[in-house]
């Protein structure tokens, strides 16, 4: 259970657009203009935006801990948050690299508002990918690297994260619950009695954040991590797909809704409280409604690639890393009960 308020996550993007030309060389295209930036003024950036973001989380995370938490106890949320966060864009970044592929450095994005601290952050990239193994690579390092980072953080957090008792006369924020946070909380904690719950701490909830991110990237839809991975292992039967799972977000939002707010209801939920009550759907609301805006009219949803060749052992990982998606999938990501 979280004490973070209820809020919409914004966009995490983690691979720029990619520009549909013809290929110059084995793998991406150069952009006229050189790439995009390496120089100082690109580097300098990313340090600067890393540095807020880092102090933008960490002030989150304190303010977590209760009104008089001083800053530097926000840092057991912010360390291991920016972790996962970075190990994600190194894991983007230098995938491009081996594959030389031109890339900005990662432009973390600070947002000093729970629940997160931050909007993510985004790599540039001013090439088509022309390869299929090398867009598998640089579309599943992100993912796979940040989950390596993730669940250790998950785990030491849910290990020392204690079970207390729900409250009884106040609303509450509960986490999304995915398969894999299930499993570890069954492991972890046994069996949970009605009327408790686990009490995450702050580096716990970081680790479940990891999850959370981790969950939207591989949504396998255009241009998203998902969306590379999809494409490098279908081809372009991903363009039908990929329509598919857009349109599949728009009665997911309006299912998990009417769940929980007819839940709501039926336990004597009016006024502000309904409305929290049916609020769940209303992220996957505005990632149908992102998704949609990523989709340019008479354009394919993912760039097309040069061959259709991925190795064997890079389809396993393909496979891997879509059903990594499967076993984090949220209905909820977080959600508000009302007081019983």
């Amino acid at each position: 259970m979280s004490s973070r308020p209820l809020q919409s996550l914004p966009p995490e993007p983690s691979l720029g657009a990619a520009r549909d030309e013809d290929a110059d060389d084995d793998v991406a295209i150069q952009d006229p203009s050189g790439g995009p930036g390496h120089g100082a003024r690109s580097v300098w950036l990313s340090v600067a935006l890393f540095a807020l973001t880092f102090v933008s989380t960490t002030y989150v995370g304190a303010q977590s801990l209760g009104e008089n938490a001083p800053l530097w106890g926000g840092l057991r949320y912010s360390v291991p948050l920016m972790s996962i966060l970075l190990s994600h864009e190194l894991g983007h970044y230098i995938a491009a690299r081996v594959h030389r592929v031109p890339a900005s450095p990662p432009f973390f994005v600070p947002m000093p508002f729970p629940p997160l601290g931050t909007m993510g952050a985004v790599i540039l990239m001013r090439g088509r990918i022309a390869r299929r193994n090398a867009l598998l690579d640089i579309g599943a390092a992100g993912p796979l690297a940040g989950m390596a980072v993730a669940l250790p953080v998950l785990i030491y957090g849910i290990a020392t994260s204690p079970v207390g008792p729900l409250p009884e006369h106040t609303g509450y924020l509960i986490e999304g619950r995915s398969i894999l946070y299930l499993l570890l909380l069954r492991v972890l904690k046994g069996p949970i009695p009605d009327g408790y719950d686990i009490l995450l701490s702050p580096t716990a909830f970081a680790g479940w954040a990891g999850l959370l991110v981790t969950m939207i990237n591989l949504i396998p839809a255009v241009q998203l991590d998902g969306g590379h991975v999809a494409y490098a292992l279908f081809g372009e039967r991903q363009e039908r797909y990929s329509r598919r799972v857009r349109g599949a977000l728009l009665p997911v939002a309006i299912v998990v809704s009417l769940f929980y707010g007819l839940e709501a209801y039926v336990g004597g939920a009016r006024g502000e409280l309904l409305l929290n009550g049916f609020a769940p759907g209303a992220h996957w609301l505005l990632w149908w409604l992102l998704l949609r805006m990523m989709v340019k009219r008479g354009r394919p949803e993912h760039p097309r690639t040069d061959d259709a060749v991925l190795s064997p052992r890079r389809r396993v990982v393909a496979w891997a890393t879509l059903a990594l998606f499967v076993v984090l999938f949220m209905p909820a990501w977080l959600r508000q009960v009302p007081p019983s």
